[in-house]
């Protein structure tokens, strides 16, 4: 398949850094923001310091998954939603292919890809070897049903947002934290005083703990 105004970021690249996934203990899929890239998030790999990790890092079409903000009617945002979401799903098929089982993936997303990231988790709920939404929660205008199937079976799931972020809502992080424990996710939420729209260091010391004490080596073949 190719490009299609039906399904804008297929096709688009996929930057890769760290060893190969059949060499890797982990493999991570980093979710840009919008107007973001995938180069800048293969910049937050290198800040998140663990080096055994195959990391995947897709490019959106223009550098936008969806048009809107991601609290508009989610009709308003496709198919962009539904393109990007299937990126991530033939990645985690791909990362699957290479010998990579749920558990050995994790899914990490800053702003709209947070939130891409988040949706993602939810609507395909595997046992993932980690979860995070940075500055991020789940797509949809208030009152949005929550019906997602499965479960996420003890994932950890990281959730870091400010108390004052111009896009996130305070009360759709905690939303989205209360779906994904009814989703069966071990949820570290943390809610930083005025911090605005960024990343901090005590997110970076958190994923990065998160990375460093996942599958070992002596867990798979």
């Amino acid at each position: 398949m190719v490009h299609s105004i039906q399904d804008p970021h297929n096709g688009q690249p996929v930057l890769w850094h760290g060893p190969s996934p059949a060499a890797a203990r982990l493999a991570v899929i980093l979710v840009h923001g919008r107007g973001g890239s995938a180069e800048d998030m293969l910049g937050l790999a290198e800040e998140l310091g663990v080096r055994d990790v195959a990391y995947a890092a897709p490019q959106a079409a223009g550098h936008t998954w969806y048009p809107y903000s991601f609290l508009a009617p989610i009709a308003q945002n496709e198919p962009g939603i539904s393109s990007g979401l299937r990126v991530l799903s033939g990645l985690v098929g791909a990362l699957e292919q290479q010998g990579h089982a749920s558990n050995r993936i994790a899914i990490i997303g800053f702003s709209q890809g947070a939130c891409l990231a988040l949706e993602f988790a939810a609507r395909h709920a595997h046992r993932y070897a980690a979860v995070v939404g940075l500055s991020g929660g789940l797509i949809g205008p208030p009152g949005t049903p929550r019906n997602y199937d499965g479960s996420l079976e003890g994932t950890p799931v990281f959730l870091g947002c400010s108390d004052a972020d111009p896009h996130i809502p305070l009360e759709r992080v905690h939303e989205s934290a209360e779906v994904f424990r009814q989703l069966g996710a071990a949820v570290d939420e943390r809610i930083y005083r005025q911090m605005g729209h960024t990343v901090n260091p005590d997110e970076l010391q958190a994923v990065n703990a998160l990375l460093a004490t996942g599958p070992m080596s002596q867990d798979f073949g």
